[in-house]
């Protein structure tokens, strides 16, 4: 993925949580908006009732009461005169109600919060309604922001979170390439600096077929170098015999190997072993798997290839006689850095991984494993149909 790909879905993401927030603001203010006049229409309910109850003389004034009663419920209000002074008051805190200054205190909040509602008598006299808003209304208010603010920095702390990883899987990674190429280098650079020293010790010249085992090495060195020149383009496929390019593969790590390492390939009747691949990393593929087999056999006990195929898949069986892997263990071996190796650098598999499924659009998982057994990974290729 690209930088800039990388850039625009940032940008898109954080466009979509800009527009959520927007969202949640617009229909949060609605519902206030509809709390807000249905309290006012509550407070003038009240106020209709305070002047019907002055008013009233014989008439039964219990319904009067009960609008009274529900329509200021949880409401906080007060009721002064003309000259201001407090004549009524309700939903208030009723440890503190005797305190002159708490009531008006309140009632200088009600005044900057709410315009008052009047009350006119039919002596003439008014008296004013001053009333707070609930503490839902209150709370409905601010709770987008608040809601805003803990998201923000839930999302802050995890953007945080997952650079510090990246930058640790990275530094793994990076840290596994460099190992890989020495350890890619490490077998024909041995090979060559082992013949150079044969040819000082016996002052003998080099036969064809030296020769040619040097030549190997040195091609060897040419496809290590080209394999790493593949990593992070997109690789040519080309049409292959699977089952030559593991002959060939064993046919070099088997003369590179310990002679305690017993190497086999089973090919049972297949009528199509073609498939499109990129022979310098499927090569690299079937090494990195040959290679830890054998370090889990410690350098003695068989490796075998077995070859399987349905009407549109080859698959492709390797199973080593090693220490085997635990059940715990089989889905992390693909992760960069995972190891059970004391020396181990843990990115070969990681490589084989991206190579088969991203390049190739197969499949690579270990089969079975047995802990003081053996493993067996499968590798699933598409046939050229």
């Amino acid at each position: 993925m690209s930088f800039q790909f990388k850039l625009i879905w940032k940008i898109l993401l954080l466009v979509f949580a800009v527009n959520i927030a927007i969202m949640s603001l617009l229909y949060t203010n609605q519902l206030v908006r509809k709390l807000a006049f249905e309290e006012q229409s509550r407070v003038n309910q009240w106020t209709t009732a305070i002047q019907r109850l002055v008013e009233s003389e014989d008439e039964d004034v219990t319904f009067l009461m009960d609008v009274q009663r529900t329509s200021s419920n949880n409401i906080p209000i007060i009721m002064t005169d003309e000259e201001g002074t407090i004549l009524n008051f309700l939903n208030l805190d009723t440890s503190r109600v005797n305190d002159i200054t708490y009531l008006q205190e309140q009632l200088r909040e009600m005044k900057q919060e709410n315009e008052p509602i009047v009350i006119n008598y039919l002596e003439g006299r008014t008296n004013y309604v001053y009333y707070l808003n609930s503490t839902l209304l209150t709370q409905l208010k601010y709770y987008p922001y608040y809601q805003i603010g803990i998201i923000s920095l839930f999302l802050l702390v995890s953007y945080l979170a997952f650079n510090a990883s990246r930058r640790s899987e990275q530094d793994r990674v990076w840290v596994g390439l460099a190992k890989e190429t020495a350890h890619q280098l490490g077998t024909p650079i041995s090979s060559l600096i082992a013949w150079v020293d044969l040819f000082k010790e016996t002052d003998e010249k080099p036969t064809p077929d030296m020769l040619h085992e040097m030549e190997k090495d040195i091609e060897r060195l040419r496809l290590v170098s080209e394999r790493f020149s593949k990593i992070g383009s997109t690789p040519v496929l080309e049409d292959q015999d699977i089952k030559k390019l593991i002959d060939r593969s064993v046919g070099y790590m088997s003369t590179r190997a310990s002679r305690k390492v017993k190497f086999s390939v089973h090919a049972d009747l297949l009528h199509n072993c073609f498939s499109r691949v990129n022979v310098q990393l499927f090569d690299w593929v079937l090494e990195n798997i040959t290679k830890n087999a054998i370090d889990a056999m410690e350098g003695q006990g068989a490796i075998d290839f077995q070859l399987s195929e349905t009407s549109k898949l080859i698959h492709i069986d390797i199973s080593d006689t090693g220490k085997g892997i635990s059940s715990s263990k089989t889905k992390d071996v693909f992760k960069p850095g995972f190891t059970t190796k004391k020396r181990g650098w843990g990115l070969g598999l990681s490589l084989a991984k991206r190579i088969i499924e991203e390049y190739h659009r197969g499949k690579i998982f270990v089969k079975e494993s047995t802990p003081g057994k053996g493993t067996t990974f499968r590798i699933t290729l598409r046939k050229n149909l």
